[in-house]
């Protein structure tokens, strides 16, 4: 999915700069940028871009890789900033959204994250992430009975998927439900490793 990803938002970068050439400037830059990355040198990701930024400042496909980069680089407030920015040069995109309730959820901003999710379930009201980081968001201010509700639409969807069955063990977990342990060995039978549960039950 990676892969696919970066290979799409590659053909995305040739069709908004009009490049075709893989000795292009502005892929090679792509191209040295996703390396850094894949080494976890965010810095020097990022700095391979920086004249191809100069010349497409308000590129979207920049400015949202450039967000991700310094959220990956612990830089929040930049990457904040070039998240917005790019949600403003795409009014409707997910995508920036996304990429700034990450940025919330870093920097416990809980209550700004479960703000844009709601954005973002008005757009997409299955959205994965935005359900994901929504139940997260609510959580972490103790809004068990709407993260319930939340997690539950969309476990009828995903019913074996570990991430969200997670929210519902912590959700168990702080309002002592008596199917916590119950859940636990559920998760624990589709993830035998999964730590959370570990953390979170001394029984199992």
């Amino acid at each position: 999915m990676l892969h696919k990803a970066l290979l799409t938002l590659l053909l995305v970068t040739s069709v908004l700069f009009g490049s075709h050439n893989q000795n292009d400037p502005i892929q090679k830059g792509y191209m040295q940028s996703y390396n850094y990355e894949k080494m976890g040198q965010y810095t020097e990701a990022i700095k391979v871009l920086a004249p191809i930024y100069k010349q497409y400042p308000n590129g979207y496909t920049l400015n949202l890789r450039y967000g991700w980069l310094f959220y990956l680089n612990h830089n929040y407030a930049d990457a904040q900033k070039y998240y917005q920015k790019a949600s403003t040069l795409k009014p409707y995109a997910i995508d920036p959204r996304l990429g700034l309730a990450n940025v919330y959820l870093a920097t416990q901003s809980y209550k700004k994250v479960q703000t844009i999710a709601a954005e973002i379930l008005k757009t997409d009201y299955y959205n994965y992430y935005g359900n994901l980081y929504f139940i997260k968001a609510l959580i972490a201010q103790k809004k068990y009975k709407t993260a319930q509700q939340v997690t539950m639409k969309m476990l009828a969807l995903y019913p074996t998927e570990v991430l969200f069955l997670e929210q519902l063990a912590l959700i168990y977990k702080a309002t002592a439900s008596p199917y916590f342990d119950h859940l636990c060995k559920d998760i624990l039978t589709l993830d035998p490793n999964n730590v959370l549960v570990h953390s979170l039950s001394t029984k199992l």
